[in-house]
């Protein structure tokens, strides 16, 4: 029996995490929750798989959370960042999988780490931001770092029994997104429902409003950058519309190795839960005959400028990806309540890119006071 503790656990990779345990409830045990706000439906996910720790970053709600589960004994209803830590060091679990959106998660996941954790890991932020802290402290403690992103858990199986052979380029692909073939002119008035459409995945409103943007694809180069410890010039970003080639990796003899199927984040979920095993999953498998054919193209850096923002930030190094990462949450919240134009995202991070002071190799600290002072920065401007 493996356990279990979810960060994130009502959002879509947390509901789906929760799905796969549910087919595996054998081999699979919940031991720990955590949700931002939506105590209806954590109840719910509390009553049926029973952890012992929960957390809800509202301490109002966790309250109100508390009260509607008085009937249930044994179970600690835990609030704000004391709620994140109890959850990603609980004692009794194997695994934490690492769902909540934003820096949020920064803090949790080296306390998991320190605790000898093995994530499973949802959360771009995380390694955007603190992956130079990230990776090397789970080196020294032997924990394993499984990417839940399908691009990377591509790269990471395509990986597998190839770690002494030297990559010559990872293939990062992405769908497009809903604005795919558009010129940067034809964007300036998109909506936001427009964005909000994508065309293959089902995914939480911010991570859909990223990939019409592309930033998140930009988010997933630095991630991979420091999952598989290779320079940014061996991280080539191809659009894929079909979405059924995850990702791929080009070895030096020039073959390519990928992971294919179908749209389903439950496959990236599973493989990092039950690694280094496989486990039959409820959901259409891929058929390369109703496939038909896969195209390829290459991104339009001038139209998708939050791509190539993205590139900079890696370049410029320090803290400049937590610049461009924290000016990018600002940003979709505020295109999310309608407060700007969907252009606008990329134009307030580049602003924020050459305004905020630069630091080099920060710490902690330093990387949450640079999100801090970004926040401001916006608030002030915009």
């Amino acid at each position: 029996m493996r356990n279990v503790a979810i960060l994130g656990s009502t959002g879509s990779i947390g509901t789906q995490t929760l799905d796969i345990i549910s087919q595996n409830s054998s081999e699979l045990n919940v031991v720990a929750l955590s949700a931002g706000s939506n105590i209806a439906l954590l109840e719910k996910q509390i009553r049926q798989y029973k952890p012992t720790v929960v957390a809800v970053w509202d301490e109002d709600k966790a309250a109100e959370l508390r009260q509607n589960i008085s009937d249930l004994s044994g179970i600690q209803v835990l609030s704000q960042m004391e709620g994140l830590l109890a959850v990603a060091t609980i004692p009794e679990s194997d695994i934490l999988v690492t769902a909540i959106v934003g820096m949020l998660g920064i803090r949790p996941t080296i306390a998991a780490i320190e605790a000898g954790k093995d994530i499973a890991l949802a959360n771009k932020e995380t390694l955007v931001t603190a992956g130079h802290i990230i990776m090397p402290l789970a080196r020294d403690k032997q924990v394993k770092i499984l990417p839940v992103d399908s691009e990377h858990s591509a790269i990471f199986q395509s990986l597998q029994g190839e770690g002494h052979n030297e990559i010559n380029q990872i293939l990062l692909t992405a769908s497009g997104g809903p604005f795919r073939g558009m010129t940067w002119e034809e964007m300036q008035n998109v909506t936001l429902e427009q964005a909000l459409n994508h065309p293959n995945w089902s995914m939480g409103k911010k991570i859909t409003i990223d990939s019409s943007t592309m930033v998140n694809k930009g988010l997933e180069v630095m991630e991979a950058h420091h999952l598989f410890n290779v320079n940014l010039d061996k991280i080539t970003v191809v659009i894929h519309p079909q979405s059924i080639l995850h990702s791929a990796v080009q070895f030096n003899d020039g073959a390519v190795i990928g992971q294919m199927g179908t749209p389903d984040m439950r496959i990236p979920i599973s493989y990092a839960l039950f690694y280094p095993n496989r486990k039959p999953i409820k959901s259409d498998y891929l058929d390369l005959f109703e496939v038909g054919k896969m195209t390829f193209e290459k991104p339009d850096l001038n139209a998708f400028k939050g791509l190539a923002l993205a590139y900079k930030a890696m370049e410029q190094g320090g803290n400049i990806p937590t610049v461009l990462n924290a000016a990018n949450e600002k940003a979709v919240a505020k295109f999310l309540k309608n407060e700007i134009r969907c252009v606008q995202i990329p134009e307030i991070i580049a602003d924020c890119m050459e305004n905020i002071s630069y630091i080099n190799n920060p710490n902690l600290d330093e990387i949450l006071e640079t999100e801090k002072l970004t926040y401001e920065y916006i608030e002030g401007r915009y």
